[in-house]
């Protein structure tokens, strides 16, 4: 929770201060906007099996690099191709163990000793923007609404449990490699409300849990902020 906080507190004064750099700079006509981005989300999960229920604080973490490809001669129409990393965590009473070469899924009851459950994720993802703000070369306080598409390669994927007696943990091949869904951003100046709807599911086709296919599609809702 202190390193959310301290990035969040770093994001903050970075965009300030690349805002204000711009505020700056002479007029240039062949400007571009929000070439690079940062963001914290709280992650929820669909979709949910019964007696699912989310604990803790499910977060996520995102930054990459965008090219901005203007669409008008104004600027304020434009393509966002981007590349970036993100880790996202997922915690939950579901309780992942491995046993015989195969991975065993249970709730954690009442009269658990579960203390924390987790899947974590760690990705390289591709967005896909269509851009609008109301920007110009002399403007650096303006309104966005980008929207679009993110796909995903997930490259690294764990399970880990923490109990009052032990804590474990292990690569879980279950989760699914390649992850898409929409994004929709939005908001003015320094801060923006991102939000990200996966179109498919967190773990592969074929996971069963007490006799119900194990879906789990994620649901991220935040902040980003773009700089520069």
């Amino acid at each position: 929770m202190k390193q959310c906080v301290l990035v969040v507190l770093v994001l903050f004064v970075t965009g300030i201060y690349a805002q204000t750099i711009q505020e700056y700079n002479s007029k240039d006509n062949n400007y571009l906007e929000d070439q690079f981005y940062l963001g914290i989300t709280y992650n929820f999960l669909l979709d949910k099996p019964t007696d699912f229920t989310q604990r803790n604080l499910s977060y996520g973490l995102q930054g990459g690099i965008i090219k901005d490809i203007p669409l008008n001669s104004k600027r304020t129409f434009a393509l966002g191709l981007g590349l970036g990393y993100a880790i996202n965590s997922y915690y939950s009473n579901l309780v992942a163990s491995e046993m015989d070469n195969a991975i065993l899924y249970e709730i954690a009851r009442g009269d658990s000793q579960v203390k924390r459950s987790k899947f974590e994720t760690h990705s390289i993802e591709l967005p896909l923007e269509v851009r609008w703000r109301d920007s110009t070369s002399e403007e650096y306080k303006f309104w966005r609404v980008y929207s679009g598409l993110k796909l995903g390669y997930v490259f690294g994927s764990r399970s880990k449990l923490v109990t009052t007696e032990n804590k474990t943990s292990f690569i879980n091949p279950d989760v699914r490699k390649f992850q898409y869904g929409l994004m929709f951003n939005f908001g003015y100046n320094t801060f923006n409300i991102h939000i990200y709807y996966s179109l498919n599911n967190l773990f592969e086709e074929g996971i069963v849990f007490e006799g119900e296919d194990l879906k789990l599609k994620p649901l991220r809702v935040g902040l980003i902020f773009y700089i520069l």
